[in-house]
């Protein structure tokens, strides 16, 4: 059973989040390990997650771009 945590974000905030997953996402990306399905399949697995991440993030920015512009 995953938690859900509620954290408000100005849009600086989130831009920043987004940095931070960007660099995540980069260094496990380009970590260095022996072939082993194992461990691809968790870095895969990683990776995925991350991607969902930042578009639940990215799609939150646009929003607070919306609503700032109206």
């Amino acid at each position: 059973m995953s938690e859900n945590v509620s954290v408000e974000l100005s849009k600086p905030e989130c831009e920043l989040v987004l940095r931070g997953l960007r660099n995540v996402r980069s260094a496990l990306m380009l970590s260095i390990h022996d072939p082993d399905p194992e461990v691809d399949s968790k870095r895969d697995s990683e990776l995925t997650q991350i991607a969902a991440l930042t578009e639940r993030l990215a799609g939150a920015a646009s929003s607070l771009e919306t609503s700032e512009a109206s």
